[in-house]
């Protein structure tokens, strides 16, 4: 843990864990605030969690969620009223702990505490607010006509697509400044969680520290972003930091709206419950398919965009192959709840899973959106809409069930002027270009190509932006572009996978040789493939600037 004193009545956090309350009592701790919404990291427990955990150890909780980057004057006042509710001393905590110093910087600035004596204090505990300083100053706002730094190009985000834009454009010209602003400390490799969760992979092989994987010569800003200002070039941070670029980059992923489905944030890791779209509920999945012998087994898939389109199914699949090699399938009822109205998007590749649907006797339940869960009781309620038919509701009992969370864009992002109306980063398919804003591009799952969202995509998507953007700057219109390429190993059994390439429109686009991987049959070298050559081309390729079988397109300009 990293607790950090404010002052005698409150100490702020990066986000603790259930598991932290006997060291957060034993340090005199009487009362805690949890700053973070539910969801807003893979890795992160739900507040449920943590209050369930702080209560056993005698500690009072509260939940005072602030959005990340986005404090306003009147979160500062409910968590000023919270404090003084709670028996002191107090432990407050976000993703970093700089929300949480935030909002008692901004509640005592309200009680005329001098801004000299709140930035000593959180200067000492570690945290540069001098942004707030400003924000104080200028009435509520904060002036984005000067930084705090300034960078030729600016990365939101840290993940597949932004860390291999950064090691593509250092590649190609390593005099620029560069700047990653991401505010997590693990970077996760999310295609393996299938894995984890399948029983193949330990959760410890899909995580590294984002500090090893900044490439050489690129700043990491260690920030959440608050807002945009493209108008001045600027990029607002948690903490009311100013961040000025020549060029930016956006790439955030997306936001796992788990909120969405009532009761489910409550009962996910427990009550049968699970997902492989969380690092640490990846591992429940493979203890719950151990763990049964008969009964039903719900896999949910909800309304389109989702990231990896596939990993619904994947999930029902291992969890299948496992039953079979148990014996014990003939005792379990699969149901796959699917919001959609197919199996997959491609129609290439249905023949192959259809006969996997077939070996694990699954039922296919399409037009069945999850929408609230009892975990208590073991039942779940779907809205089924078919079409031209009235919706209704339908409740199901299970043992067992894996949800994939419906999942939108961050908050950040669908309140910005990057956004289109459905909240996504308005760009143009081919260059990825900003469609609005000339020196803004996006990539990953946060834009609006309808393209899959998985890592394969940002892995051709990043070379293609890298290119553009060069030619930017060298005063030159696009040179690249993206063919809508995505990749999504569907993991049909422990041995085989359905490898699906796919650009727009559900135009295949195989990379290897027929006589060597058919992609719309299961084979074991897509398996090989998938367990042992793509993790590594994912650490030590793609996130080092290395395009293996990435190189970009060029674009192609119509004739008048």
């Amino acid at each position: 843990m990293d607790i950090r004193k404010i002052s005698d009545a409150l100490s702020v956090s990066p986000q603790i864990t259930p598991g932290d309350m006997a060291t957060v009592k034993a340090a005199g701790f009487r009362a805690i605030i949890c700053n973070r919404p539910d969801g807003e990291g893979a890795d992160q427990p739900s507040f449920d969690e943590i209050e369930a955990a702080a209560r056993k150890h005698g500690l009072e909780a509260r939940y005072v969620p602030v959005q990340s980057g986005m404090v306003k004057d009147d979160d500062a006042q409910a968590f000023g009223r919270t404090l003084t509710e709670l028996p002191g001393p107090v432990l407050a905590y976000c993703r970093t702990g700089t929300r949480s110093a935030t909002l008692w910087s901004l509640h005592e600035a309200a009680h005329k505490r001098p801004v000299s004596e709140i930035l000593t204090a959180t200067k000492f505990a570690g945290y540069d607010l001098s942004g707030v300083a400003r924000r104080i100053a200028n009435g509520g706002k904060t002036p984005t006509d000067t930084g705090d730094a300034s960078f030729d190009v600016v990365i939101v985000g840290g993940g597949a697509g932004g860390i291999a834009t950064a090691a593509s454009l250092h590649a190609r010209k390593s005099d620029l400044s560069i700047a990653i602003i991401d505010p997590s400390d693990v970077h996760y490799y999310q295609p393996g969680w299938t894995l984890v969760g399948g029983g193949v992979f330990t959760p410890e092989q899909t995580a590294k520290t984002m500090g090893s994987l900044i490439p050489r010569g690129v700043k990491w800003i260690k920030a959440a972003v608050a807002a945009f200002e493209p108008q001045n070039n600027a990029v607002i941070l948690d903490g009311c930091r100013v961040v000025k670029y020549d060029r930016l980059v956006v790439s955030p992923g997306l936001k796992l709206d788990w909120g969405a489905v009532e009761g489910l944030e409550e009962t996910l890791g427990r009550n049968g419950v699970t997902s492989n779209y969380r690092y640490d509920l990846a591992p429940y999945t493979w203890q719950l398919v151990e763990g049964l012998k008969a009964g039903r087994a719900l896999f949910t898939q909800p309304p389109m965009p989702i990231k990896c389109a596939g990993a619904p199914q994947k999930a029902m699949y291992l969890s299948g192959d496992a039953w079979v090699r148990r014996g014990v399938l003939k005792d379990i009822d699969i149901q796959f709840m699917n919001a959609g109205g197919v199996l997959f998007g491609v129609k290439d590749y249905v023949p192959a899973l259809m006969e996997y649907v077939r070996k694990y006797d699954a039922t296919l339940n399409f037009f069945h959106n999850l929408v609230s869960v009892d975990g208590p009781a073991k039942t779940a309620t779907f809205t089924v809409a078919k079409p031209d038919e009235q919706p209704e509701q339908v409740t199901v009992e299970f043992d067992m069930m894996h949800v994939c969370p419906p999942q939108v864009a961050p908050d950040f992002i669908r309140v910005s002027p990057l956004a289109d109306a459905a909240g996504w980063v308005d760009v143009d398919q081919a260059t990825l270009r900003h469609k609005s804003f000339d020196n803004i591009w996006s990539l990953g799952d946060v834009m609006n190509a309808p393209n899959a969202k998985t890592a394969a995509a940002a892995r051709k998507q990043a070379p293609t932006l890298a290119d553009n953007i060069l030619a930017d700057i060298e005063g030159r219109s696009p040179v690249a572009a993206y063919d809508g390429y995505g990749s999504c190993p569907l993991t049909v059994e422990r041995g085989k996978i359905v490898l699906a390439e796919f650009g727009y429109g559900g135009v295949l686009k195989p990379s290897f040789p027929k006589f060597l991987i058919d992609g719309t049959r299961p084979s074991r070298a897509a398996w090989f493939l998938k367990e042992k050559l793509l993790p590594p081309v994912y650490w030590s390729a793609m996130l080092k600037g290395k395009e293996w079988m990435a190189k970009p397109e060029p674009l192609k300009v119509a004739a008048e």
